[in-house]
């Protein structure tokens, strides 16, 4: 792959008389800053694997019977919706975990999450209390959008920060393992409700129970980040500037930094709207547009996620042996190639061709999911990397990502393409493609702004 143009500081030599003092991190600390990071992203994808599989069925109880398809976009809506802020969620928890600290930042997106997702479970339905349902179950999403605007970039941020330079691969790989774990429980949990439960018993009270289960799952996760210590990277800096409550002006934030977040966007871009595809919309395309049945559908997209994550700690330590680069690379070109035959073999309905279509694309993923948490914290500097990660990353999953459930089942409804999904996914991987080419390699490489860490 031809060279790209330097975004991050250069690494100095051995033998370079100035080269900084490396910094050894206790392996007893990186491990427990992984856990905590990863148990909080589990936590956020529970809720989206709950929403995402139980989709139909939050129609039904949240907005007015009538055409089916119509209560599809309006339960995807409120989905996007949440991405809408996170921006937001962003532009505030960015700077304030600069400013103040990783640690205490996620301690507050932790919070947040689990008491929007819980509010979810104790919202009336649309036949109790009328369209007070659906502004009750937007505005529990609104405030989960708003949390996850911080979550994503400072638990990326944290692990990346606390790992050593040739292991940062494969420790931030298990941020993505989390999501798996999460996602996993989530569409587990309505999956088996799904088999266990009536149509009407679901839709009467049974959706509520995964909902409600973000409240425990809240205080352990808190607990847990209550206990880390804050990021060697983050303490150093605070150190050099006298005090670590200090302002990050927004140009430092966003326009001093726009190469890297251009990368950063085309990046997360092709991760998201890949991501959200196979994870988030290929359950309901598979019921609603394909008309499969539904258990067996949930159990394939489940048993996909099982390989990911089993696959997923050892596409990260690839990513610190051949680089970022390449792995990702490795993904975009997947994806451009490959989304329509993996789209037909889904599209011929039988349980083995779904399987190899999903097994296919979930594969290709991991490319991503493995090495993102790596690469994105490695574009910016100590002094603004929360700050500018959270703008870039949130942008670019609220225009992109998040939206691509309710986008793709609008095209399918306006064209009756049905193969939409595979376009889509070739568009985003063109863009991901433009922006690895540019990017800078940073494996085994010290953070930029921080000393090398062993």
């Amino acid at each position: 792959m031809a060279s790209a143009p330097a975004l991050s500081h250069p690494v100095r030599t051995p033998h370079d008389p100035g080269t900084p003092e490396a910094v050894a991190v206790d392996p007893a600390l990186v491990k427990r800053a992984v856990k905590a990071a990863a148990l909080g992203n589990a936590m956020e994808w529970f809720d989206f694997g709950v929403y995402s599989y139980i989709a139909v069925t939050l129609g039904k109880v949240f907005f007015p019977s009538g055409n089916p398809t119509a209560q599809l976009l309006s339960t995807f809506g409120a989905f996007a919706a949440a991405f809408l802020v996170r921006p937001l969620g962003g532009l505030v928890f960015g700077p304030l975990g600069d400013r103040v600290g990783r640690q205490k930042v996620l301690a507050v997106t932790m919070i947040m999450m689990a008491a929007g997702t819980f509010a979810i479970g104790l919202i009336p339905s649309y036949a109790t209390i009328g369209v007070g349902a659906p502004l009750l179950l937007l505005a529990a999403r609104l405030v989960q959008g708003f949390s996850t605007g911080g979550e994503y970039a400072g638990a990326s941020t944290f692990i990346a920060e606390y790992a050593p330079d040739k292991k940062r691969g494969f420790l931030g790989s298990w941020l993505e393992f989390g999501t798996l774990a999460g996602y996993i429980a989530g569409a587990g949990l309505v999956t088996l409700m799904t088999a266990l439960l009536s149509t009407e018993d679901l839709v009467s009270w049974g959706w509520r129970i995964p909902f409600l289960i973000a409240g425990p799952m809240g205080v352990i996760g808190l607990y847990l980040r209550l206990r880390l210590e804050e990021t060697p990277a983050f303490t150093a800096e605070a150190a050099k500037a006298e005090s670590s409550r200090r302002k990050v002006p927004l140009r430092e934030m966003i326009t001093g930094q726009w190469q890297a977040l251009l990368l950063c966007v085309g990046l997360v871009l092709v991760f998201n709207v890949t991501d959200y595809m196979l994870l988030s919309y290929m359950p309901s395309y598979l019921t609603s547009e394909l008309k499969y049945d539904e258990t067996h559908g949930l159990l394939v997209v489940l048993a996909v996620m099982a390989l990911m994550m089993v696959v997923q700690p050892f596409a990260g330590a690839l990513s610190d042996r051949v680089g970022r680069r390449p792995v990702i690379a490795a993904g975009c070109a997947g994806f451009l190639f490959l989304s329509v035959p993996a789209l037909l073999l889904i599209r011929q309905g039988s349980l083995f061709a779904i399987a190899l279509g999903m097994g296919a694309l979930g594969l290709l993923l991991v490319c991503f999911t493995a090495a993102m948490p790596s690469a994105l914290p490695a574009l910016f500097p100590t002094r603004v990397r929360y700050s500018s990660l959270s703008v870039g990353f949130n942008v670019s999953v609220s225009l992109f990502g998040g939206t691509t459930p309710l986008v793709v089942t609008a095209l399918i409804g306006a064209t009756g393409n049905m193969m939409m999904p595979a376009y889509y996914m070739m568009a985003a991987a063109v863009i991901g493609g433009v922006a690895v080419w540019f990017m800078t390699e940073s494996a085994g490489r010290p953070l930029p702004g921080s000393p090398p860490q062993n």
